[in-house]
Parts: C-alpha cells; sequence; structure tokens
C-alpha cells in the first residue's frame, strides 16, 4: 500500500493515543449537539417533531461515543471484566456487544485507507482524529480552548496524549 502524508505522523502516536483522540473527537460532537437543544430562541421555527429528531442524532452520537470510548478503554488495558462492569453487564456480554467495533478498529489501524473502485482516490478506513491526528490535535485543542476546558490550556487535548516516540521529541501538531 502507498504512504500517506499522514502515515508518518500517525506512527508517532500509541494505539491509545488515537483511540482517544477518536473518543475526544466523538465527544465534541456530543457536546456541540446536546448545546444545540438548549435553546430556546428558534423554537418556534423548528417543525414539529425537530427537537426529537435532534435527540435523536444526539442520541446516535452518544452510542458512538461509547463504542469509542470501550475502543480506548481496550486500548488502555482495562479488562472487559472492568468495562462491563460500567457497562452494567458481564464481561462475556461486554465483549460480545463491542469486539465488532474492536475488531474494525484493529483491521482499520492494519489498512488505514483503501482506494476506491478506480483505484485513484484513498477512503480511509480510520476515523478521521485517528487517520490524521495533527490535525484532530489542532481542532481538539482548538474547541478545548473555546471552550476553557483545562482553563486556557491550549494544549488540554494533546499534551495527555500518549506518544510512542521518544519523550524529548516536539510534537509538530502542538508546536507553533
Amino acid at each position: 500500500m502507498q504512504q500517506t502524508p499522514y502515515d508518518e505522523h500517525r506512527a508517532t502516536y500509541t494505539r491509545q493515543a488515537l483511540a482517544r483522540l477518536v473518543l475526544s473527537d466523538h465527544a465534541t460532537d456530543v457536546a456541540d449537539s446536546a448545546a444545540g437543544l438548549v435553546g430556546t430562541r428558534h423554537d418556534a421555527d423548528t417543525g414539529f417533531g425537530g427537537r426529537v429528531s435532534q435527540a435523536k442524532q444526539l442520541a446516535e452520537q452518544v452510542e458512538r461515543a461509547l463504542v469509542s470510548a470501550v475502543v480506548y478503554e481496550v486500548e488502555r488495558g482495562s479488562s472487559w471484566a472492568q468495562i462491563g462492569d460500567y457497562l452494567g453487564v458481564g464481561a462475556d456480554e461486554a465483549r460480545e456487544r463491542y469486539s465488532p467495533a474492536l475488531d474494525a478498529w484493529n483491521t482499520a489501524l492494519e489498512e488505514p485507507y483503501r482506494l476506491d473502485e478506480t483505484g485513484r482516490k484513498r477512503i480511509p478506513q480510520l476515523p478521521t482524529a485517528a487517520y490524521d491526528p495533527a490535525w484532530a490535535c489542532r481542532q481538539l485543542d482548538g474547541w478545548a480552548f473555546l471552550r476553557h476546558i483545562g482553563i486556557d490550556d491550549r494544549h488540554a487535548v494533546s499534551a495527555g496524549l500518549v506518544r510512542s516516540g521518544a519523550a524529548d521529541e516536539p510534537d509538530p501538531a502542538t508546536d507553533h
């Protein structure tokens, strides 16, 4: 498979860090969607059932974030029993429910993209935050900074990621 501009930078992060970026990205989707349900000013302009549609979309985003959290927890070494405890199910049920997502994650890490039917366009198999972690770090750090997550920390997301390279290597996503 041909190299992409993102492969080298992605290789500087551990699987755990990439999974955490995906979880952070999905969490921002949840937060932004939930915020959209707070305001009331435009309720009159919303068709009947519109807020149900928004809440359903929010629930779908929460489920995607939950799947990402499970993948992250497996990557950081949590057992299925520990994960199941937090889900209120047994280890076997947790494994059965989330193994397909974990299998897809593992496959995507081995083959981050596939070529389209023409053989010319790359289609990422990894979530964007894991496929292009430099972009994700910039976006997520900016999102967190604007919302005062980490109280004026410009690297509230990227600073806590586990890197696979040497600890003293500069991070191109956070160096300006």
